[in-house]
């Protein structure tokens, strides 16, 4: 493990304080780069992002996706975290906290928005930084590739019908440009580019009597990238703290009470999800990712369907923007807390 990974957290953590600290400083460069996007996808973040994913995709060996459907127990959990659990807990701690414990210091009217900012997030399940969540708990990439898959199926369908049923909203208009094209960047683009390279490296051997020459040479360059995916990480932190420094500076009670059930909500969803893979005697290659999907969020499509329905300064579109902020730091407990859990996950699995 290269010093970047070893000491990840505390780089993130330095990227958070430099992201505020130079959004302040200097906010005219901050507002052009954010200026920047297509669909509500911010394309300077989108390439970040990609550069997370790709060294996870070069991993992927197409073959091996058709056998990760022979082991459906990963998948189903992660289908039913996301659709059957997450999306009722994060309205149901949304509800609690901002009509209960907060309510004598939230405006009703922000608290409903702060609500629905939620809910949002709770029926939009993460498609790209969940690859590298997997990657840093070395999991199986082809299955994570196959549950991020039939996941982005199942949003299309349902993230309408279950987000309006819970705002209220009879005819809730799903931003198609921004899911199709979030899709095609993260899970599409990386996938193409991955398979590409790996079947260059691994169809070009150095030595025609070593079978295994190109694999030991994609291996190589795999570990060569490696630190790229660490830095994306890194700057695209840095990017989103500097992109909202003057929200958290002017609404920091605010952002701070969306935070504690947002944070406890993911937390939350962990806990169902690791219990299940527990239950299911699933091995941690497995397990982890399919309890990071549930934990992380598509962030991009919950912030642009807040602000098409309820306005860019809404409590709503705030509410989607605290769940960016606090999604990297609190995913980055979870990597660690799977990967201090995986040698108990895989013995109950009967892994070796």
């Amino acid at each position: 493990m290269g010093i970047f990974e070893r000491y990840l957290s505390v780089w993130v953590g330095l990227c958070i304080l430099g992201g505020v600290i130079l959004g302040l400083a200097i906010p005219g460069f901050f507002e052009a780069l954010a200026a920047l996007e297509f669909a509500n996808v911010n394309l300077v973040v989108a390439v970040l992002i990609w550069a997370m994913i790709f060294p996870m995709m070069t991993a992927i060996e197409l073959g091996s996706i058709k056998a990760a459907t022979k082991q459906p127990k990963g998948l189903i959990l992660t289908l039913v975290v996301n659709w059957l659990i997450k999306p009722f807990t994060m309205f149901g701690l949304g509800y609690l906290f901002f009509k209960g414990f907060f309510a004598g210091w939230v405006d009703p009217a922000d608290a409903n928005q702060y609500i629905a900012g939620m809910i949002l997030l709770g029926v939009a399940p993460c498609t790209a930084m969940v690859f590298v969540w997997s990657q840093l708990t070395r999991g199986d990439a082809s299955y994570t590739l196959l549950q991020v898959s039939v996941n982005d199926v199942i949003l299309i369908f349902a993230f309408a019908p279950i987000a309006g049923w819970l705002l209220g909203v009879t005819d809730l208009t799903v931003p198609w440009n921004t899911l199709v094209l979030s899709v095609v960047l993260y899970v599409v683009l990386p996938l193409i580019a991955g398979a590409l390279v790996r079947a260059r490296f691994v169809n070009n051997r150095d030595k025609p009597t070593d079978p295994d020459s190109g694999l030991k040479r994609l291996a190589q360059f795999q570990g060569a990238i490696k630190p790229v995916s660490t830095i994306g990480l890194c700057l695209t932190v840095l990017l989103l703290f500097g992109f909202q420094a003057q929200s958290i500076i002017n609404q920091p009670f605010a952002i701070f009470l969306i935070a504690i059930p947002l944070i406890i909500q993911t937390y939350l969803i962990f806990i169902i999800g690791y219990g299940g893979a527990y239950l299911l005697k699933l091995p941690h290659k497995i397990a982890a990712p399919a309890c990071l999907i549930g934990t992380s969020n598509f962030f991009e499509l919950a912030v642009a369907v807040a602000i098409s329905v309820f306005g860019l300064t809404s409590g709503a579109a705030l509410a989607t923007v605290v769940g960016v902020l606090v999604e990297v730091p609190v995913m980055l407990s979870l990597v660690y807390l799977m990967n201090k859990l995986a040698a108990r996950t895989d013995r109950r699995a009967g892994v070796s």
